[in-house]
């Protein structure tokens, strides 16, 4: 995985057509990787799931295409296109794919946040 510079801008384009839904599989690609910040497209085909997991980083989840049950903590939440999560550091989560989706992850590493700075 190659790592994006945080000091320069990037532009990726074309992202739909060089990860497409594939049958019955669940497909992602590493968009932007750097000491800050992770971004991630995923597809699902409908029926494919996640089995619950955490993650020690801030992550904000955007449905960009179909329908989703997307469990936080326990609980259900059925996500449709332009829906967001946030998910704290170590956030217990799973999810199963209603139809075919496309998700966006954008992993933030909170240890270069001011911990005693509340906002």
């Amino acid at each position: 995985m190659s790592t994006t510079a945080v000091s320069e801008s990037t532009v990726v384009l074309d992202i739909n057509e060089q990860l497409p839904v594939v049958t019955e599989s669940t497909t992602s690609r590493v968009i932007v990787n750097n000491p800050l910040l992770r971004v991630v497209d995923f597809t699902f085909a409908a029926g494919q799931l996640l089995t619950e997991h955490s993650s020690p980083r801030a992550v904000v989840v955007t449905l960009l295409d179909g329908e989703m049950d997307f469990e936080v903590e326990g609980r259900s939440n059925i996500l449709h296109a332009g829906d967001v999560i946030y998910l704290a550091p170590d956030a217990r989560h799973a999810l199963t794919a209603l139809t075919d989706c496309r998700m966006q992850l954008v992993m933030v590493d909170t240890t270069a946040h001011d911990s005693s700075a509340q906002h």
